[in-house]
C-alpha cells in the first residue's frame, strides 16, 4: 500500500512538472512573437539531412494589423469557417471529415486553426494517438489563455506556405515581391489554397487543383461577407 501511494505521489509530481513546463511557453507566447516553431525546426533539420545545411527558413513576424485582411479571411474561409464561434474543436467538421475519409482515398482533415496552430507551434506532423492527444491539450490551453485574434495572428505568422517559407510576410515577399499588407484577394486565396500540403502544392506553379481550390476559396470569402467578417474575431 505504501509503495502504491509513493508511486501515485511521484506520478502526480511528474504530471505537475509537465503541466508547468507546457504552460510556461503558452503564457509567454500570448504576448511575445515566437522566434521559431516546431515545424520551422523540422524544416531546418530536413535541410541539413538532405545536405543543404546552408538553406535557411524564411520567417519574419508581422502584427495582424500589418497583414492584409484578405489573407486572414482567405485562411478562415479555407480552413476553419467556424473559427470565431468554436472552443478549439469543430465537431461538425470532424464528423464530415470522418465520413469523407471512409469513402475516399484522398484524406481530408477536420482540424481547426487552433488545432493547427498547436501542432505547428509545439508538435510534429505525425499522426500518432500520442501526438493527437498532445495537440488536443495544447489546443485547449491556447483557447483558454489566448483571445481568438492572437490565435489567428500567430497562425498567419508561422504557418508554412512552401518549403522553408513560413508566415504571411515571408510568403508575400517570396511569391509576390510585396509586403503582406498589400496582398489582393486573389493572391490571398492562392496562398490559402496550398495550406493542405505546402510541400507538394505550390504558389509559383499552381496546379489545376490549386487554381480550382483558390477559386473556391474566393467564393467562400464572398459568402462570408468579405473582410467585415473579421470583426467577429475578438
Amino acid at each position: 500500500m505504501l509503495a502504491r501511494s509513493s508511486w501515485k505521489r511521484r506520478l502526480s509530481r511528474l504530471l505537475l512538472v509537465a503541466l508547468l513546463l507546457s504552460l510556461g511557453p503558452v503564457v509567454e507566447l500570448r504576448w511575445l512573437a515566437p522566434s521559431t516553431s516546431a515545424f520551422m525546426l523540422r524544416a531546418e533539420a530536413r535541410a541539413v539531412a538532405s545536405g543543404h545545411s546552408d538553406a535557411r527558413v524564411r520567417y519574419r513576424w508581422s502584427d495582424l494589423n500589418s497583414i492584409s485582411p484578405q489573407l486572414a479571411l482567405a485562411v478562415i474561409a479555407a480552413e476553419d469557417q467556424h473559427f470565431p464561434e468554436h472552443w478549439g474543436f469543430d465537431l461538425a467538421a470532424l464528423r464530415s471529415a470522418w465520413r469523407h475519409n471512409r469513402a475516399h482515398a484522398r484524406i481530408r482533415g477536420g482540424s481547426t486553426l487552433s488545432q493547427q496552430l498547436a501542432k505547428n507551434l509545439f508538435l510534429s506532423p505525425s499522426r500518432s494517438y500520442l501526438r493527437k492527444g498532445a495537440e488536443a491539450y495544447f489546443t485547449l490551453l491556447l483557447e483558454a489563455l489566448w483571445p481568438k485574434r492572437r490565435i489567428l495572428e500567430t497562425y498567419l505568422n508561422i504557418v508554412e506556405f512552401g518549403d522553408g517559407v513560413f508566415g504571411a510576410e515571408a510568403a508575400s515577399e517570396a511569391y509576390f515581391n510585396k509586403a503582406s499588407r498589400d496582398l489582393t484577394a486573389n493572391e490571398a486565396a492562392l496562398l490559402a489554397a496550398v495550406l493542405p500540403n505546402p510541400q507538394v502544392l505550390t504558389v509559383r506553379r499552381p496546379s489545376r487543383f490549386v487554381r480550382a481550390r483558390a477559386a473556391w476559396i474566393l467564393r467562400q470569402m464572398r459568402q462570408l461577407g468579405g473582410p467585415d467578417y473579421l470583426r467577429r474575431v475578438q
